[in-house]
């Protein structure tokens, strides 16, 4: 079986370097980006295929057509479509439509999804496999697929980052894990920041360590308005906190504790043993994306942060959300399955003309090289706000 998987992020690439590292002995895999206004830079590819199958030459950053003729050259079985929702639905309904044969296209998403959203399957209906993480969030794309139509299979695989390791927790430093999304206001983030900076003038032994998704300048999967560097220069650096990007493994591999808002690291660190704490003074919701961390022991506040306060996972969590047994997935059979067809293909929920604009927008974040996009963003705002001043 020939596997092609195309990314357009750094959280994507990660996810398909790991997922590719699942497929049964024998698969041929390759691993491109397409390149977009928030493809990873050099550093953030590296990152992300270490330690992989994938590890190895760097993955090419290449524009849509050329994963067009990639395609059509190399005649993958399968394509994974690693990458944000806009961008899964043009690369299958537009750019890659139309090669024969036919390959099985499957998408996924790269960490917590819970609760399961009606927009995550709506982009990704044209895919033959949806691959999802837990049996938890396998119910609920189920249900929302049941209630719109559309798609294909739902595959159930485990995070494929979640390796169990023992030795982690031993170490000599505690990592903040950020998380681009959330919380968006400046005020909440120095209220963490601050809170670290005060554990790590309690316990000089520790070494604290905010663990960046992205360096200032580099582009990420979701736009960060107030960077935790930025914002702690800004904030004259009232204490002693280290800030780094690179590889999370490597973080928990020293690290004593564990800290997040929201992050999937909050499950690396799960799965290696690190006492963690997932923060809730900003609250618990889907909007602040850690609903899924209620029953887990790990929910905690600030100042416990400020203590050194870090706790272990409730068993019966783990066992309900993202740790179930390796037998219990299905998606490499799955996959199997499609490939030996025959098969209906997947029925895309946006083909109508009511969604011909959106994809015509992100098309263009495919095929425009990102600096003249930007250029043309900066112009279109600049010429509405001319017309704006005219009226």
């Amino acid at each position: 079986m020939r596997v092609l998987a195309v990314a357009d992020s750094d959280s994507y690439l990660k996810w398909a370097a790991c997922l590719l590292g699942d497929l049964p002995e024998g698969c041929v895999t390759e691993l491109v980006v397409v390149r977009t206004p928030i493809a990873p830079s050099p550093e953030q590819i590296a990152a992300a295929v270490s330690g992989t199958r994938a590890e190895g030459p760097p993955p090419p950053v290449l524009s849509a057509r050329s994963v067009r003729r990639l395609a059509e050259r190399t005649r993958p079985d399968v394509i994974l479509v690693a990458c944000t929702g806009p961008v899964v639905d043009v690369l299958v309904a537009e750019v890659l439509d139309g090669l024969r044969p036919r390959p099985v296209f499957v998408s996924g998403l790269p960490g917590i999804s819970v609760p399961a959203t009606e927009k995550a399957w709506l982009f990704r209906s044209g895919c033959d496999l949806f691959v999802v993480h837990s049996e938890r969030e396998v119910a609920e794309f189920a249900g929302i697929a049941a209630r719109l139509g559309g798609g294909g299979e739902l595959g159930l695989a485990r995070l494929p980052f979640l390796r169990p390791e023992a030795g982690a927790g031993g170490g000599n430093r505690v990592v903040f894990a950020t998380q681009a999304k959330v919380p968006r206001e400046r005020e909440r983030r120095e209220r963490i920041l601050l809170s670290l900076a005060e554990l790590a003038g309690r316990r000089p032994d520790l070494d604290v360590v905010v663990k960046l998704r992205a360096l200032e300048g580099e582009r990420q999967t979701h736009n960060e308005r107030h960077h935790y560097q930025r914002l702690w220069r800004e904030m004259g650096e009232p204490g002693r906190l280290t800030f780094a990007a690179g590889s999370m493994r490597e973080q928990l591999e020293r690290a004593a504790g564990f800290v997040t808002v929201s992050s999937t690291a909050a499950l690396e660190a799960i799965a290696m043993g690190v006492p963690s704490l997932v923060l809730r003074d900003f609250g618990v919701s889907a909007e602040m994306i850690n609903l899924v961390f209620e029953g887990s022991d790990l929910l905690g506040t600030l100042e416990e942060l400020a203590r050194g306060d870090f706790r272990t996972a409730s068993a019966a969590w783990c066992a309900a959300n993202y740790f179930h047994p390796a037998g219990r997935d299905d998606w490499t059979g799955l996959l199997a399955g499609l490939v030996a067809g025959p098969r209906v293909p997947a029925r895309s929920l946006l083909d109508g003309p009511e969604h011909a604009a959106a994809r015509r927008r992100a098309r263009l974040r495919v095929e425009v090289p990102p600096k003249m996009l930007r250029a043309g963003y900066r112009a279109k705002r600049r010429m509405r706000r001319y017309l704006k001043a005219l009226t």
